[in-house]
């Protein structure tokens, strides 16, 4: 019986990932039937596939599609008011007008920042700065949202918050994480350039291919200055010794921004008090800081992304008034919603999936030994580990793609269960963090189902499937090359 479920779960989430990589059926619809059929033919009852896969399902990413409304809210105000216009007139000014060195300086700060930060409100926030400028200087859409994601998916390798998974999970250090890590990272700025290369060839931009070349070493070289200097401060006594002599300086710093913030605040007050904006056609220089006080609100607060959002609609707001304001405020808040609502829509039908592999995430009295379907799936798991570093490169290469469409190789799927399926079975903690890291960008930059995708493909007003079949050659490529040094390190 056993048997015949697996073969029809792995059935159904073939067809119903081929049927949205070849756009036979939009994801909004393929993800809740994938779900609930997985659901079903894994043994959850149909009341409660009803109640857990579609109910709680539907609220599951509830965190994550309201912080995309208040995004879209403030996007669209940006846009409205005049503000997103000067903000990519002004960006232009400052970054010249050569595609290439914006696109690869764009990556470099996206990596930098994700480094650290994370979650759905600062990708929204960082895009609302980012996108524009790409887009100024004739950079396609579908290159500047692959751009992103490949920065986004480079700067969590580097994110160490990220590896307390790796260390609470399968019992690895930092000092066995961080060569990895890094080793991951270099092949990923190779290929991030590469990706830059090509689609800007295509997008019909103008190359000096000498000139790319000796700037992509150049780059790199710079990237493995970088890498060394960001391994020694990962030592703990250098580490201490550093922030104790910046810690003074980071707290001057965080007053003088914090003052610069209540400034601009009271320079927009002055204005609305004293109508200066009231004939003005111009938009006053104090509106360019929109965009960034929510960012900078939350890295030096940690204030609450929705909360952060809302300081900046404010701020917009008082920024740019003008009579009849009111009105353009209120539409942006009623068209945010309605923008961003394709989005949400798809975002329930991944919380669906999640649900319908994972579980609610609390105990189901019905199911008191697990839930079914991660029950069934881990025999098969045990089947397939690898003995030798040959079979678990091939092996794991060819079922990279399986990081799609919330699968068995996604961390954000069923991924990190089937990595303690993988430990049980004797199979080197180490290797499997290679593995997950190693496929990791297959979920990270090409996977349709990440919230990020979602947005971000709205936002630029294309396909989410397009962003799959643009980065995916990159990515697996990126794959193999990750197992085989996985497979190098810890086989």
């Amino acid at each position: 019986m056993e048997m015949i479920q697996v073969t029809l779960l792995i059935a159904f989430f073939l067809i119903m990932a081929v049927l949205m990589f070849l756009r036979k059926l939009p994801a909004i619809i393929a993800l809740p039937i994938m779900a609930v059929l997985i659901a079903l033919t894994g043994g959850i009852s149909l009341p409660d596939t009803v109640r857990y896969v579609i109910g709680t399902g539907s609220l599951k990413l509830s965190t994550a599609y309201t912080i995309s409304i208040f995004g879209s809210m403030l996007s669209v105000l940006l846009q409205k008011t005049g503000v997103a216009e000067n903000f990519i007139k002004k960006g232009a000014e400052l970054s010249g007008d050569n595609p290439w060195i914006i696109a690869v300086v764009m990556l470099s700060l996206i990596i930098v920042l994700f480094s650290t930060l994370g979650g759905l409100g600062a990708i929204i926030m960082v895009a609302t700065i980012v996108l524009p400028i790409m887009s100024s200087v004739g950079i396609g859409p579908l290159t500047t949202v692959g751009i992103f994601l490949f920065g986004l998916s480079i700067g969590g390798i580097l994110n160490v918050g990220n590896w307390a998974v790796y260390i609470s999970v399968m019992g690895l250090t930092v000092d066995q994480i961080r060569p990895f890590a890094l080793v991951m990272f270099c092949i990923s700025f190779a290929a991030a350039l590469v990706y830059i290369t090509v689609q800007l060839y295509r997008d019909g931009n103008n190359l000096n291919i000498k000139k790319i070349i000796s700037r992509n070493l150049l780059f790199l070289a710079l990237a493995g200055i970088i890498l060394y200097s960001y391994n020694m401060l990962l030592n703990e006594e250098a580490r201490i010794m550093i922030n104790e002599s910046l810690s003074g300086i980071g707290s001057i710093l965080t007053w003088m921004i914090s003052a610069g913030i209540v400034l601009l605040f009271v320079a927009a007050f002055v204005r609305l008090l004293l109508k200066k904006n009231e004939h003005s056609q111009e938009v006053h220089w104090i509106t360019i800081f929109s965009p960034a006080i929510p960012l900078l609100l939350i890295l030096l607060y940690n204030m609450d992304f929705i909360a952060s959002f809302v300081v900046g609609l404010i701020y917009t707001y008082i920024a740019t008034y003008k009579k009849g304001r009111l009105n353009v405020f209120i539409q942006s808040m009623f068209e945010g919603g309605a923008v961003v609502m394709p989005a949400v829509a798809l975002m329930f039908g991944i919380g669906m999936l999640l649900v319908a592999i994972m579980g609610p995430g609390t105990p189901v009295a019905a199911y008191p030994d697990g839930w079914p379907v991660l029950l069934i799936l881990k025999p098969l798991m045990m089947k397939i580990v690898p003995s030798n570093p040959f079979e678990y490169v091939f092996i794991f290469t060819l079922a990279a793609p399986l990081a799609l469409y919330r699968g068995p190789l996604n961390v954000w799927g069923m991924g990190y269960g089937l990595a303690a399926v993988f430990l049980a079975s004797g199979l080197n903690p180490g290797a499997v963090m290679g593995l997950l890291l190693g496929v990791g960008h297959i979920q990270g930059v090409s996977d349709p189902t990440n919230t990020q995708n979602v947005w971000l493909a709205n936002e630029m007003r294309i396909d989410v499937q397009k962003i799959l079949w643009n980065t995916i050659p990159y990515t697996w490529i990126l794959a193999l090359l990750g197992l085989t040094c996985s497979a190098i390190m810890f086989m």
